[in-house]
């Protein structure tokens, strides 16, 4: 049996079906079938997925590589020409599809294929990114991760108690005699351990964020009131920085 027919019989016929261009099935379809009838179909099912099951991608990023010699031929590497326009169009006529279905999924390959073929300096000169579609997608996901660890982070470290309070308050004398309550701070080894963690990984995750920001980004997605505002949260941050680290010198050198 081929994978792209099964047959089934039924009340001594036999029924060829085509899965290689299957229409939907619908249980009342297959109700009666002999178990090996049943099997053996979705055998051929399966393994017709099997065979095309990368197909779709593969020949996205064909069509991608015709679209980018095409852009090469015509020295048009944006796609903007007319002629170049009118060549794809026809191609797409030819395949008697509309342009429209398909053009997004292509672009997606054009730009990733354009990033690998062209150099830092070209796509710049082109006004393009040179990190590709892909590329911006992983970084997308890196910051959102970073973004949310540090969040689960935060809320952590704000919900677990840095102070335990002495049970029983020394008392002093203030200067009028009166006794006063003296707070007194202590903490427990496991507190200690678990506060230290904390601050470090705050750190680390501070620094995971800020390497996130992209220059590439600032230079050609920003406005000029969108970077004075950046730049006002890099001045804090290093201002809270710059002060945290003069304090950790100051414990280091003993003062």
């Amino acid at each position: 049996m081929s994978s792209s027919e099964v047959s089934r019989r039924t009340t001594g016929s036999a029924a060829r079906v085509d899965v290689a261009d299957p229409r939907q099935l619908e249980l009342d379809d297959l109700r009666g079938d002999p178990e090996e009838a049943l099997v053996a179909r979705g055998a051929a099912y399966a393994r017709e997925w099997a065979r095309i099951e990368n197909h779709p991608t593969i020949l996205l990023r064909n069509v991608a590589v015709v679209v980018v010699a095409l852009r090469e031929k015509y020295d048009d590497y944006l796609g903007r020409d007319g002629e170049y326009r009118k060549a794809v169009a026809d191609m797409y006529v030819r395949a008697g599809i509309d342009e429209a279905r398909i053009k997004t999924s292509v672009r997606y390959h054009v730009n990733n294929l354009l990033r690998r073929t062209l150099t830092t300096r070209e796509l710049t000169r082109l006004g393009l990114i040179p990190e590709s579609a892909l590329e911006r997608q992983q970084d997308t996901r890196a910051t959102n991760q970073a973004i949310i660890n540090a969040t689960k982070l935060t809320a952590a470290v704000e919900a677990s108690p840095v102070k335990q309070v002495a049970a029983r308050p020394a008392k002093k004398s203030s200067a009028k005699g009166e006794l006063k309550a003296d707070v007194v701070e202590q903490r427990s080894p496991g507190l200690r351990v678990k506060a230290t963690a904390d601050q470090l990984r705050l750190a680390e995750v501070a620094g995971g964020i800020v390497g996130q920001l992209r220059p590439e980004v600032i230079d050609v997605d920003m406005t000029d009131g969108q970077r004075a505002k950046l730049d006002e949260h890099l001045a804090a941050m290093e201002k809270t920085i710059r002060e945290l680290r003069k304090h950790l010198k100051t414990r280091r050198s003993g003062r």
